[in-house]
């Protein structure tokens, strides 16, 4: 069964979320903190999704993304009252996948989750798939990436983002266009992709040599031998 975490330190609304994704099916377990997040996050087998509040005490909920990101590859939607542009950027520079602001309508929430668990199910990478270009190689079959043979840690949404652009190489795309197919919704910002851009640019491409930026279009993976 499909698991969920819901961190949120307001009971009322993580058993709000909660009643209504168990109504769809899904299995969640809530956590109270930002410390009991963690907990649940590395005792458990794993979870298709995470529901993070920002505002927890103890640890925030920004920190938990931070500490996980690197060890799982579900993906993360903050839930919070802050929606301030600052903190979304914040959220996604960590590796978050979206983000929504308290107070929320309940179907749309459901309806995100929905759509980020199907991408999850669409993207299920390829056994024994290479992609190479230049020094850059990715793994699908495990989502890793390398370069000139090192490892390189990133997401999985990352990871993602970095083969639909090689599997395009020399292409064209907008930002429209990167979202829909590696995010796979209709709703969120599209300005999460420029926040995934420099993050794959500061770990795979400080140089500027491959992902190129085309002014008032979009981007590009450019071929280099």
């Amino acid at each position: 069964m499909t698991r969920i975490l819901i961190a949120d330190d307001d009971r009322s609304i993580a058993e709000l979320i909660s009643d209504a994704l168990t109504d769809e099916g899904y299995e969640t377990v809530i956590a109270c903190d930002g410390e009991d997040a963690l907990r649940k996050i590395n005792g458990s087998a794993g979870f298709s999704l995470i529901l993070l509040d920002v505002m927890m005490p103890g640890i925030d909920g920004l920190e938990v993304c931070r500490r996980v990101r690197e060890k799982v590859g579900c993906p993360i939607i903050f839930v919070s009252a802050k929606n301030r542009t600052i903190d979304t950027l914040l959220g996604l520079g960590m590796g978050a996948d979206d983000y929504i602001a308290k107070p929320f309508v309940l179907d749309e929430l459901v309806a995100r989750v929905k759509a980020h668990l199907r991408r999850e199910q669409r993207a299920a990478p390829a056994v024994s798939n290479v992609i190479r270009s230049g020094e850059i190689e990715i793994h699908r079959d495990t989502y890793t990436a390398y370069k000139a043979g090192e490892k390189i840690p990133v997401s999985a949404r990352e990871f993602q983002l970095l083969q639909y652009m090689m599997e395009n190489e020399g292409k064209v795309l907008s930002r429209d266009q990167i979202f829909e197919a590696v995010w796979g919704t209709e709703y969120g910002d599209p300005g999460t992709v420029a926040v995934n851009i420099k993050n794959l640019r500061d770990k795979i491409d400080a140089e500027g040599k491959y992902i190129k930026t085309v002014w008032g279009v979009g981007y590009k993976f450019t071929p280099v031998s």
